[in-house]
């Protein structure tokens, strides 16, 4: 039997664990939620670790260690995006015996029906609130949370600076006119939960056409479509992405799980 070949990472790079966003994709696992995997100059994050992060990280080709991480981003509190964020605070700092990594959270994830349990937070070196307009440092990491967004509970998007250029990852909100004004990045994650808005209800996510939106005012190098609900993947999202791409001049591509990408290939 011929031995498969190992695949190595690049150096820096993202890893998406998982696509999928709203209740129904999410409870039925049509696609993974593991969040994003975030790895510059040896420092290693995971941004919005939902429910299967431990699995999805120790499963993968090559396996993701979460002992290895040096810091957590939740940019809400919600389930699909921070369920294992304890299970993944255990590893990193080894069930606790080695007191290690910052965790960077908006303050009503700790205070109001907080998803962090008390006994866990003790396990970080460090934990720091997310606000709006704030900077933060993790090693060579350098993101800021520049506006909140239009969601139910408190959520920030956020704007990582890199030697290479500007990643910004627009996480759950209703679209509201400012907020293409914020994330003036080379490359441009959206969370995109719907196919098209609902006329007689207000649905606090994005859909396709503000996507489209979105990235024709933005002009970014590379756009990411991810944290797909049901209709979208009804819609088929690299079909979408597609036709995306030839509306607005830009490349646009549907995240798949697992998918991993190099910084270099996204910010030249």
């Amino acid at each position: 039997m011929k031995k498969k070949e190992k695949k190595d990472l690049p150096s820096d790079f993202i890893k998406f664990l998982g696509t999928g966003g709203a209740r129904f994709v999410v409870s039925k696992q049509l696609r993974a939620s593991g969040g994003i995997w975030l790895s510059y100059q040896g420092t290693q994050v995971i941004i919005d670790p939902g429910p299967g992060a431990l699995v999805k990280a120790l499963s993968g080709r090559p396996k993701l260690d979460p002992a290895q991480l040096d810091g957590i981003i939740l940019t809400h509190r919600h389930l699909d995006h921070a369920s294992d964020v304890n299970i993944m605070i255990e590893a990193m700092t080894k069930g606790g015996f080695q007191k290690k990594g910052t965790l960077f959270v908006p303050a009503d994830a700790l205070d109001h029906d907080p998803v962090i349990l008390r006994y866990i937070r003790s396990y970080v070196a460090h934990i720091e609130l997310l606000q709006e307009k704030k900077s933060y440092h993790l090693g060579p990491i350098h993101f800021s949370t520049p506006v909140r967004h239009n969601h139910p509970v408190e959520t920030y998007g956020l704007n990582f600076f890199f030697s290479q250029g500007t990643l910004s990852l627009i996480a759950d909100t209703l679209f509201f006119p400012q907020l293409t004004n914020h994330y003036q990045a080379d490359c441009l994650i959206i969370n995109v939960v719907r196919l098209k808005a609902i006329s007689d209800k207000v649905i606090y996510h994005l859909c396709l056409d503000d996507a489209k939106k979105i990235i024709a005012r933005i002009k970014p190098a590379k756009a990411l479509l991810t944290h797909f609900g049901m209709t979208m993947l009804q819609a088929k999202p690299w079909k979408l992405a597609e036709e995306l791409s030839r509306l607005t001049g830009v490349e646009v591509i549907a995240c798949s799980d697992g998918m991993t990408l190099s910084l270099e290939s996204l910010l030249i």
